[in-house]
């Protein structure tokens, strides 16, 4: 028996209701009902017509960044589950983000998510979906060994994930996703904290807008305070990430990197005197809302189109690249690094691409940077850490820019596993959480002292390990995995979802 459920569909109609944020509790309305509620989908027995009774599964995905595109009823124990292609394109399919209710309490189920368009996938070296539900709104792991990753017969030998869960409590909306969903809104709602503090050191503003005219921010964080010589030339970092918008570690990293350059840290301090970071959150809004994988609204990979950008198809990317030209163009300027922030699906840790030079000596200085933050994350990996200049990745940010940018700046893309990392002398897999990808982007900005050698600014001898509690705005709620205390995580123990 099959259900459809058209997720974030662009075939929505305007004036229908607005749609919710599972992120920050809020509705968006006027032009955010684009993708607004729906009926959700109640999947019954064959030749049921009564009233639904609990486990008839209602499922949803009418959401910000939801996604599930059908649900096949195989028995009152089993679905098959479809993942809606990214929009205006059908090679993409991996991102899912759908809730459950009308659950019976114990009632046990398997989910097969049956369409996936990769073969290859962390799912088979232990990677799992992540849950919450209305009393448990911290996302954990499901166990791995409830997860199971194959090639069917039934699907067309496509590649399957099957995982089982047990319901426990009948008045819970569950919901299930890939990986940490990092919404628009949420953005949206962590840039207005920012603002609200009304720091001298930080500017937002919009750069432009996307198709579906959502906000293209940017973020500039230095310090202009009057003790700092107006003629110091200062070093610019410009970093931007989830061009493709289901990696949502990105963000969480992105965040990281922001937290710790508008603290009170002084290693912070010292690199707002010296350095212009450049931010740009979310290349690829509509993408995240819509809860594509890959693509923008139109269906492009945006992370190809940077050799040429139409103002009209691509506009975010668009404007992103005509500020860095401009900048690059200004003597003024001194544009050291451009980094772009991913996800990766196959490999473990944090690790980064960088191009391929001629010039023997700016090979060497390339790998400083990566060397670097190897020493100051746990979980960033040299080894994984390759020099390419495959064809295939001509249009991306880190090749354009790289063949555009002159001979002592350097591009990188940033890479993080969806699943986990190995750390030092560890035998197993430590699975990433919210707060460690936040902390590979507390790390990132850290290593910045060491690439420029401020660290004999450093006053008193201080220690200059980053602790997050010394990062956080006043902002972060209770329960987002951001300095949490013993209490916390104590309490979080006691109400982890039952598998």
């Amino acid at each position: 028996m099959e259900r459809r459920l058209l997720s974030n569909s662009t075939e929505r109609k305007m004036e229908e209701s607005p749609v919710r944020d599972v992120e920050t509790g809020s509705e968006t309305g006027g032009e955010e009902a684009l993708v607004g509620n729906v009926n959700k989908l109640m999947v019954s027995p064959p030749g049921y017509s009564g009233a639904p009774r609990k486990g008839h599964l209602l499922f949803d995905a009418c959401f910000e960044s939801g996604n599930l595109g059908r649900v096949d009823y195989i028995s009152e124990f089993e679905f098959d589950l479809f993942i809606r292609p990214d929009t205006c394109n059908p090679r993409f399919r991996v991102w899912f983000n759908f809730t459950v209710e009308n659950v019976r309490e114990t009632q046990r189920v398997i989910f097969n998510v049956v369409n996936f368009s990769k073969t290859k996938s962390l799912y088979r070296d232990g990677m799992s979906p992540v849950v919450k539900s209305t009393s448990r709104p911290k996302w954990q792991r499901l166990p791995a060994k409830n997860v199971y990753y194959y090639r069917c017969p039934d699907h067309r030998r496509n590649y399957v994930m099957s995982f089982a869960f047990c319901f426990d409590r009948e008045d819970d909306v569950y919901q299930f996703a890939y990986c940490y969903p990092y919404t628009y809104s949420r953005l949206q709602h962590y840039l207005a904290g920012l603002e609200r503090r009304n720091m001298p050191y930080l500017q937002r503003e919009q750069l432009g807008l996307s198709v579906q005219q959502r906000r293209l921010d940017l973020l500039t964080i230095t310090n202009t305070a009057e003790h700092l010589s107006p003629e110091r030339e200062k070093k610019l970092v410009f970093l931007t990430a989830r061009v493709h918008p289901g990696e949502s570690p990105a963000s969480f990293i992105c965040q990281g990197v922001i937290d710790f350059l508008v603290s009170q840290h002084p290693v912070a301090q010292i690199l707002r005197d010296h350095v212009i970071f450049k931010i740009v959150p979310m290349l690829n809004p509509d993408g995240v809302y819509l809860g594509n994988y890959r693509c923008s609204l139109m269906g492009f990979d945006l992370n190809r189109h940077w050799q040429d950008p139409s103002p009209w198809a691509h506009p975010t990317l668009h404007a992103v690249k005509q500020l860095i030209v401009q900048m690059n163009q200004d003597p003024r300027v001194s544009l050291e690094f451009y980094i772009d922030v991913h996800a990766h699906s196959t490999m473990l840790n944090g690790f980064m691409y960088g191009n391929v030079f001629e010039d023997e000596e700016r090979v060497q200085r390339q790998a400083v940077f990566p060397r670097l933050l190897c020493q100051n994350a746990p979980d960033f990996s040299f080894s994984n850490t390759s020099f390419n200049r495959d064809m295939v990745k001509a249009g991306t940010g880190r090749r354009f820019l790289g063949g555009l940018l002159d001979d002592t700046s350097y591009c990188y893309t940033l890479e993080v596993s969806f699943y986990s990392y190995m750390a030092a002398g560890s035998t197993a897999p430590v699975p990433y959480t919210e707060e460690t990808y936040t902390k590979l982007g507390r790390n990132v900005a850290r290593t910045f002292l060491d690439y420029y050698k401020l660290n004999n600014l450093i006053k008193d001898n201080r220690p200059i390990h980053i602790q997050s509690s010394e990062v956080t705005g006043n902002d972060n709620k209770k329960g987002n995995g951001v300095g949490r205390d013993a209490a916390d995580r104590e309490r979080e123990k006691s109400q982890s979802v039952r598998h």
